[in-house]
């Protein structure tokens, strides 16, 4: 026992000092994980690889100068010296300065997988889920938070639900097949009706490599052949697991998942109240305008025999007033008939026979007279005209010896110029024609003025 023996804050305190003197300020590269940002202003986050990783910490003063997003799943270089953390014993980096370096490897993978799983028609799934469901199957763990977000959420809105919580890993290496298997006997349960069953698939929130197992392309294409409709309800608001995508519904969080999975019964109810005070209300306006109306009806409905009377009284009325009438009518028909007949005897044709006969042979000698007069006129016009048409007759002036020359188409010759020496021409006399030969045409000379 003479080997000197330490307490473990003095090894902690050792190991912190040779750490720090051995390794000073050094470049590390890797992919961002777990980033935290409490209220003290440091960042908290782990630098990993494929086969190793490392807790780090930036803290608030050099935080400040740092403009990388620093993003889970982000690829960075990390300048800082290593050191440890001698309450816990962790070995640590303490960070100076951050700068991107590319996405990181595994949000790289998961988006390749993601577009791959896209173009082979994975996420097209959206049947409609029952609402509510006959039956809630939960795939989820038996102790975690998020089966009991959605029981309490269950029993506040719909306590009728039947739910059976199907316990599965939902973290690490075995939660993907865990899902699938039990997956696949929901399946094979013929008492399952898909119009009428939902499965659940939930977790709660953790950092990525927590939620990886739902990002499984077995547990995809699993979700994706489901006979059974199924919701998802991965991580919180921010996480967008694979498992969202394929699900024929997803949800942000557990309890979201089970609001909209089963109405609200306090809220129905309160509806339901609202519809019987609606209902009762319009009964009770229906009721009061019926007996509206049959009060109207009542204070118009009369014994048939009053009906009868009134009528009878209407029919003698009308006797009355048709029998003056009728009176009227004849009294103004005889009146009429009256002055026709004293207009008639005025206008008897036989006392106006006499002075029409007198007034027939008076117009008829005037008539015959005129007659006389218009015929002489008329002969006498005729000799006007007769001497007139004589005295320029071109057959008066033949008669005093001249002759008038056509050709053989009948046309006038006025010119010796419109005749040549062989030209049969006729001459009409004052009594007869003459058939002329045409021997020689001569221009007489002009007779001095």
């Amino acid at each position: 026992m003479s080997e000197q023996v330490l307490s473990v804050s003095d090894l902690n305190r050792q190991a912190r000092k040779a750490l720090e003197s051995e390794l000073s300020e050094c470049w590390v590269e890797g992919e961002l994980s777990g980033v935290s940002r409490p209220s003290s202003g440091h960042v908290y986050f782990t630098l990993k690889d494929d086969r190793a990783q490392v807790r780090a910490v930036l803290f608030r003063q050099q935080a400040r100068f740092v403009s990388t997003p620093m993003r889970d799943g982000d690829l960075v270089r990390v300048r800082g010296r290593v050191s440890l953390f001698e309450p816990r014993g962790d070995y640590q980096l303490i960070a100076e300065a951050v700068q991107a370096a590319g996405i990181g490897a595994l949000l790289a993978a998961l988006e390749a997988l993601k577009v791959r799983l896209a173009e082979q028609g994975m996420f097209v799934n959206q049947r409609p889920l029952a609402f509510p469901p006959r039956h809630l199957l939960v795939l989820t763990s038996a102790t975690g938070a998020a089966i009991r977000d959605v029981l309490a959420v269950l029993g506040k809105r719909w306590p009728l639900a039947q739910v059976t919580l199907i316990p599965v890993p939902v973290q690490g290496t075995e939660a993907a097949p865990s899902i699938i298997a039990a997956l696949g006997l929901l399946n094979r349960q013929a008492s399952l009706d898909p119009e009428r069953d939902v499965v659940l698939i939930t977790r709660g929130g953790g950092s990525l490599e927590d939620l990886w197992a739902f990002n499984d392309e077995h547990l995809v294409r699993a979700i994706h052949h489901s006979r059974l409709p199924v919701m998802a309800a991965i991580g919180h608001e921010v996480d967008t697991s694979l498992a969202d995508l394929a699900a024929d519904a997803s949800a942000p969080t557990p309890s979201a998942a089970a609001e909209r999975l089963v109405p609200s019964a306090p809220e129905l109810s309160q509806r339901l109240e609202q519809l019987f005070q609606r209902l009762a209300r319009i009964q009770h306006h229906q009721l009061g305008q019926q007996a509206q109306r049959l009060d109207h009806l009542r204070l118009r409905l009369r014994h048939p025999g009053e009906g009868l009377r009134r009528q009878r009284e209407a029919l003698g009325q009308l006797r009355q007033r048709l029998a003056r009438a009728l009176q009227t009518s004849l009294g103004i028909h005889q009146r009429h008939q009256q002055d026709l007949a004293r207009r008639l005897t005025l206008r008897n044709p036989a006392d106006h026979l006499p002075l029409a006969r007198q007034d027939h042979r008076r117009l008829n000698l005037r008539l015959l007279a005129a007659q006389r007069n218009n015929l002489q006129y008329h002969r006498d016009q005729f000799s006007s005209r007769m001497r007139e048409l004589q005295a320029v007759s071109p057959l008066s002036v033949l008669g005093r010896g001249y002759a008038i020359l056509s050709n053989e188409n009948g046309r006038v010759i006025r010119n010796a110029d419109q005749t040549r020496p062989g030209d049969t021409l006729t001459a009409r006399l004052g009594e007869g024609e003459l058939t002329l030969t045409v021997n020689e045409a001569r221009h007489l000379p002009e007779s001095p003025a």
